[in-house]
Protein backbone atom coordinates (compact mmCIF):
# COMPACT_ATOMS: atom_id res chain seq x y z
CA UNK A 1 0.00 0.00 0.00
CA UNK A 2 1.26 3.09 -1.07
CA UNK A 3 -0.16 6.45 0.98
CA UNK A 4 0.33 10.35 -1.06
CA UNK A 5 -0.39 13.31 1.43
CA UNK A 6 -1.83 16.83 -0.79
CA UNK A 7 -3.07 14.20 -3.59
CA UNK A 8 -4.65 16.68 -4.75
CA UNK A 9 -1.80 19.03 -5.08
CA UNK A 10 0.58 20.12 -7.72
CA UNK A 11 2.90 17.34 -7.15
CA UNK A 12 0.79 15.11 -5.16
CA UNK A 13 -1.74 14.30 -8.10
CA UNK A 14 1.41 13.27 -10.00
CA UNK A 15 2.82 10.83 -7.18
CA UNK A 16 -0.77 9.65 -7.03
CA UNK A 17 -1.41 9.08 -10.97
CA UNK A 18 2.09 7.46 -11.56
CA UNK A 19 1.36 4.83 -8.78
CA UNK A 20 -1.91 3.82 -10.16
CA UNK A 21 -0.60 4.03 -13.25
CA UNK A 22 1.41 0.98 -12.42
CA UNK A 23 -1.58 -0.94 -10.63
CA UNK A 24 -0.40 -0.12 -7.23
CA UNK A 25 -2.95 -0.22 -4.38
CA UNK A 26 -2.78 3.52 -3.12
CA UNK A 27 -4.20 5.63 -0.56
CA UNK A 28 -4.92 9.31 -1.43
CA UNK A 29 -4.97 11.28 1.78
CA UNK A 30 -7.04 15.16 1.41
CA UNK A 31 -9.37 17.61 3.26
CA UNK A 32 -11.66 17.52 -0.01
CA UNK A 33 -13.94 14.41 -1.08
CA UNK A 34 -14.74 16.02 -4.71
CA UNK A 35 -11.01 16.43 -5.35
CA UNK A 36 -9.78 12.91 -4.55
CA UNK A 37 -13.11 11.62 -6.58
CA UNK A 38 -10.92 11.51 -9.52
CA UNK A 39 -8.46 9.41 -8.76
CA UNK A 40 -11.14 7.11 -6.35
CA UNK A 41 -12.74 6.55 -9.94
CA UNK A 42 -9.08 5.11 -10.93
CA UNK A 43 -9.03 2.43 -8.30
CA UNK A 44 -7.34 4.86 -5.38
CA UNK A 45 -8.93 4.71 -1.84
CA UNK A 46 -10.32 7.80 -0.54
CA UNK A 47 -8.73 8.99 2.88
CA UNK A 48 -10.82 12.16 4.06
CA UNK A 49 -8.04 13.86 6.41
CA UNK A 50 -6.58 17.20 7.45
CA UNK A 51 -2.31 17.11 8.01
CA UNK A 52 -2.17 18.78 10.83
CA UNK A 53 -4.27 15.95 12.42
CA UNK A 54 -2.18 13.41 13.91
CA UNK A 55 -4.33 11.12 14.78
CA UNK A 56 -6.04 11.16 11.65
CA UNK A 57 -2.75 11.02 9.55
CA UNK A 58 -1.55 8.09 11.75
CA UNK A 59 -4.85 6.16 10.97
CA UNK A 60 -4.16 7.33 6.84
CA UNK A 61 -0.29 5.64 6.86
CA UNK A 62 -1.38 2.24 8.82
CA UNK A 63 -0.83 -1.10 6.50
CA UNK A 64 1.14 1.09 4.02
CA UNK A 65 4.79 0.04 2.87
CA UNK A 66 5.35 3.22 1.54
CA UNK A 67 4.03 6.96 1.27
CA UNK A 68 4.39 10.41 0.21
CA UNK A 69 4.66 13.04 2.49
CA UNK A 70 4.59 16.98 2.06
CA UNK A 71 3.78 20.29 3.63
CA UNK A 72 0.85 21.81 1.78
CA UNK A 73 0.94 25.55 1.71
CA UNK A 74 -1.42 27.85 3.64
CA UNK A 75 -0.90 31.42 2.21
CA UNK A 76 -3.57 33.08 4.16
CA UNK A 77 -2.60 32.26 7.62
CA UNK A 78 -0.98 34.79 9.90
CA UNK A 79 1.42 32.77 11.80
CA UNK A 80 2.93 30.32 9.00
CA UNK A 81 5.52 29.18 10.97
CA UNK A 82 3.65 27.93 13.98
CA UNK A 83 1.57 26.38 10.69
CA UNK A 84 4.23 24.89 9.05
CA UNK A 85 5.85 23.62 12.68
CA UNK A 86 2.47 22.10 13.85
CA UNK A 87 2.15 20.18 10.31
CA UNK A 88 5.62 18.94 11.01
CA UNK A 89 4.92 17.28 13.95
CA UNK A 90 1.49 15.64 12.68
CA UNK A 91 3.50 14.06 10.09
CA UNK A 92 6.68 13.33 11.81
CA UNK A 93 4.36 12.09 14.91
CA UNK A 94 2.07 9.90 12.16
CA UNK A 95 4.94 8.14 10.04
CA UNK A 96 6.50 6.96 13.58
CA UNK A 97 3.75 5.93 15.09
CA UNK A 98 1.93 4.07 11.99
CA UNK A 99 5.69 2.19 11.17
CA UNK A 100 5.56 3.04 7.40
CA UNK A 101 8.65 1.84 6.10
CA UNK A 102 9.77 3.80 3.07
CA UNK A 103 9.05 7.61 3.35
CA UNK A 104 9.91 10.52 0.31
CA UNK A 105 9.32 13.75 1.46
CA UNK A 106 9.36 17.19 -0.51
CA UNK A 107 11.86 18.96 0.50
CA UNK A 108 13.50 22.19 -1.07
CA UNK A 109 16.88 23.39 -1.88
CA UNK A 110 18.32 25.64 1.19
CA UNK A 111 16.74 22.80 3.61
CA UNK A 112 20.72 22.21 4.71
CA UNK A 113 20.49 25.94 6.46
CA UNK A 114 19.24 26.34 10.26
CA UNK A 115 17.86 30.08 9.76
CA UNK A 116 17.12 32.53 7.51
CA UNK A 117 15.65 30.97 4.21
CA UNK A 118 12.18 32.08 4.79
CA UNK A 119 9.71 29.72 3.94
CA UNK A 120 12.25 26.80 3.71
CA UNK A 121 12.88 27.16 7.56
CA UNK A 122 10.05 24.54 8.26
CA UNK A 123 11.60 22.24 5.50
CA UNK A 124 14.64 22.33 7.21
CA UNK A 125 13.16 21.46 10.26
CA UNK A 126 10.80 18.76 8.44
CA UNK A 127 14.01 16.82 7.66
CA UNK A 128 15.54 17.11 11.36
CA UNK A 129 12.32 15.69 12.66
CA UNK A 130 12.04 13.01 10.47
CA UNK A 131 15.51 12.09 10.65
CA UNK A 132 15.31 11.34 14.08
CA UNK A 133 12.49 8.04 13.37
CA UNK A 134 14.57 5.00 13.09
CA UNK A 135 11.99 2.83 11.98
CA UNK A 136 11.61 4.56 8.55
CA UNK A 137 14.03 5.06 5.58
CA UNK A 138 13.44 8.62 4.06
CA UNK A 139 14.21 10.21 0.83
CA UNK A 140 14.41 14.05 1.42
CA UNK A 141 13.61 15.36 -2.27
CA UNK A 142 14.68 19.00 -2.65
CA UNK A 143 13.43 20.41 -5.07
CA UNK A 144 14.41 23.67 -7.21
CA UNK A 145 12.80 26.88 -7.70
CA UNK A 146 8.92 25.95 -8.85
CA UNK A 147 8.09 26.93 -12.16
CA UNK A 148 4.71 26.81 -11.04
CA UNK A 149 5.54 30.21 -9.14
CA UNK A 150 6.16 31.95 -12.34
CA UNK A 151 2.14 31.53 -13.12
CA UNK A 152 2.25 34.46 -10.72
CA UNK A 153 3.64 36.70 -13.59
CA UNK A 154 0.29 36.39 -15.53
CA UNK A 155 -1.97 38.86 -13.48
CA UNK A 156 1.86 40.97 -13.25
CA UNK A 157 2.19 41.32 -16.99
CA UNK A 158 -1.49 42.38 -17.39
CA UNK A 159 -1.63 44.94 -14.47
CA UNK A 160 2.08 46.68 -14.74
CA UNK A 161 3.10 45.73 -18.68
CA UNK A 162 6.25 44.07 -17.38
CA UNK A 163 6.88 41.01 -15.07
CA UNK A 164 8.53 41.39 -11.90
CA UNK A 165 9.76 40.25 -9.01
CA UNK A 166 11.97 39.94 -5.70
CA UNK A 167 14.82 38.01 -7.01
CA UNK A 168 17.55 39.84 -8.86
CA UNK A 169 17.46 39.93 -12.63
CA UNK A 170 20.74 38.13 -13.24
CA UNK A 171 20.26 35.52 -10.29
CA UNK A 172 20.29 32.09 -12.12
CA UNK A 173 18.06 29.70 -10.34
CA UNK A 174 17.11 26.02 -10.78
CA UNK A 175 13.72 25.65 -12.17
CA UNK A 176 12.00 22.67 -12.00
CA UNK A 177 8.44 21.30 -13.21
CA UNK A 178 6.20 20.26 -10.19
CA UNK A 179 4.93 17.39 -12.07
CA UNK A 180 9.15 16.33 -12.65
CA UNK A 181 8.89 16.39 -8.93
CA UNK A 182 5.78 14.10 -8.62
CA UNK A 183 7.28 11.87 -11.19
CA UNK A 184 10.69 11.91 -9.49
CA UNK A 185 8.88 11.26 -6.24
CA UNK A 186 6.71 7.78 -7.69
CA UNK A 187 9.69 6.49 -8.98
CA UNK A 188 11.68 6.60 -5.52
CA UNK A 189 8.46 5.11 -3.68
CA UNK A 190 8.21 2.37 -6.55
CA UNK A 191 12.32 1.64 -6.35
CA UNK A 192 12.84 2.43 -2.59
CA UNK A 193 16.80 2.11 -2.81
CA UNK A 194 17.48 4.54 -0.22
CA UNK A 195 18.58 3.53 3.21
CA UNK A 196 18.61 5.53 6.41
CA UNK A 197 18.45 9.08 5.74
CA UNK A 198 19.29 10.62 2.01
CA UNK A 199 19.19 13.56 0.10
CA UNK A 200 18.50 14.22 -2.66
CA UNK A 201 18.18 17.28 -5.11
CA UNK A 202 16.28 17.67 -8.42
CA UNK A 203 17.76 20.51 -10.10
CA UNK A 204 15.06 21.30 -12.61
CA UNK A 205 15.68 21.41 -16.81
CA UNK A 206 18.22 24.04 -16.69
CA UNK A 207 19.24 27.32 -14.28
CA UNK A 208 17.39 30.16 -15.56
CA UNK A 209 17.17 33.99 -14.15
CA UNK A 210 14.27 36.16 -14.54
CA UNK A 211 15.01 38.16 -17.70
CA UNK A 212 15.79 34.83 -19.79
CA UNK A 213 12.40 33.44 -18.25
CA UNK A 214 10.33 37.06 -19.13
CA UNK A 215 12.01 36.99 -23.05
CA UNK A 216 10.52 33.17 -22.85
CA UNK A 217 7.15 34.36 -21.29
CA UNK A 218 7.11 37.62 -24.38
CA UNK A 219 7.93 35.88 -27.07
CA UNK A 220 5.21 32.86 -26.17
CA UNK A 221 2.26 35.46 -24.92
CA UNK A 222 3.37 37.52 -28.37
CA UNK A 223 5.22 40.62 -26.39
CA UNK A 224 8.76 39.66 -27.60
CA UNK A 225 9.71 42.99 -25.92
CA UNK A 226 8.34 41.81 -22.32
CA UNK A 227 11.17 42.92 -19.41
CA UNK A 228 11.73 41.90 -15.97
CA UNK A 229 12.20 44.83 -13.44
CA UNK A 230 12.47 43.95 -9.57
CA UNK A 231 10.74 46.72 -7.78
CA UNK A 232 11.20 48.09 -3.98
CA UNK A 233 10.69 45.26 -1.25
CA UNK A 234 7.63 47.25 0.47
CA UNK A 235 5.81 47.90 -3.16
CA UNK A 236 6.50 43.47 -3.96
CA UNK A 237 4.96 42.90 -0.33
CA UNK A 238 2.06 45.01 -0.70
CA UNK A 239 1.92 43.47 -4.17
CA UNK A 240 1.56 40.03 -2.52
CA UNK A 241 -0.93 40.54 0.23
CA UNK A 242 -3.07 42.02 -2.70
CA UNK A 243 -3.42 38.68 -4.04
CA UNK A 244 -4.51 37.03 -1.71
CA UNK A 245 -1.42 36.30 0.85
CA UNK A 246 -0.98 37.32 4.70
CA UNK A 247 1.20 39.64 5.14
CA UNK A 248 3.39 37.44 7.03
CA UNK A 249 3.75 34.56 4.52
CA UNK A 250 4.69 37.53 1.89
CA UNK A 251 7.58 38.32 4.39
CA UNK A 252 8.72 34.73 4.67
CA UNK A 253 8.86 34.41 0.87
CA UNK A 254 10.73 37.79 0.57
CA UNK A 255 13.38 36.28 3.16
CA UNK A 256 13.72 33.58 1.03
CA UNK A 257 14.37 35.72 -2.07
CA UNK A 258 16.92 37.64 -0.27
CA UNK A 259 18.43 33.73 0.72
CA UNK A 260 18.63 33.28 -2.81
CA UNK A 261 19.99 36.66 -4.11
CA UNK A 262 22.47 36.84 -1.44
CA UNK A 263 23.84 33.14 -2.18
CA UNK A 264 22.97 32.02 1.27
CA UNK A 265 20.42 29.75 -0.12
CA UNK A 266 21.71 27.45 -3.11
CA UNK A 267 21.78 24.04 -4.62
CA UNK A 268 24.38 22.12 -3.20
CA UNK A 269 25.12 19.29 -6.34
CA UNK A 270 26.72 19.63 -9.19
CA UNK A 271 24.64 19.31 -12.12
CA UNK A 272 24.07 15.83 -13.69
CA UNK A 273 21.69 13.69 -15.76
CA UNK A 274 20.05 12.17 -12.59
CA UNK A 275 19.15 15.29 -10.92
CA UNK A 276 18.53 17.19 -13.89
CA UNK A 277 14.80 16.69 -15.05
CA UNK A 278 12.84 16.56 -18.13
CA UNK A 279 9.79 19.17 -18.69
CA UNK A 280 11.79 22.18 -20.44
CA UNK A 281 10.81 26.45 -19.32
CA UNK A 282 9.37 26.53 -23.22
CA UNK A 283 7.29 23.98 -22.65
CA UNK A 284 6.47 24.63 -19.24
CA UNK A 285 5.22 28.21 -20.63
CA UNK A 286 3.60 26.83 -23.21
CA UNK A 287 1.01 24.20 -21.92
CA UNK A 288 0.72 25.87 -18.37
CA UNK A 289 1.69 29.90 -18.34
CA UNK A 290 -0.40 30.70 -21.81
CA UNK A 291 -3.43 29.17 -20.66
CA UNK A 292 -3.52 30.90 -17.52
CA UNK A 293 -2.44 34.21 -19.25
CA UNK A 294 -5.35 34.28 -21.58
CA UNK A 295 -7.66 32.98 -18.82
CA UNK A 296 -6.79 36.39 -16.91
CA UNK A 297 -6.71 38.25 -19.87
CA UNK A 298 -10.12 36.96 -20.80
CA UNK A 299 -11.44 37.82 -17.37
Amino acid sequence: MYVVLGASGNTGHTVARNLLAQQKKVRVVGRNAAHLQPFAAQGAEAFIGDVPDASALTKALQQADSAYVMIPPNITTNDPQSYQEHVTDSIATAVKNSGVKNVVALSSIGADKPSGTGAVLSLHNFEQKLGQINTANVLFLRAAYFMENTLAQANIIRMMGSSAGPLRPDLKVPMIATRDIGAAAADALLKPDFHGKQTRELLGHRDLNYTEVAAIIGKAIGKPDLKYVQPPREQMQAGMVQSGMSNEFAALLLEMADALNSGYMHALESRTPNNTTPTSYETFVAEKFVPAYQQQAAA
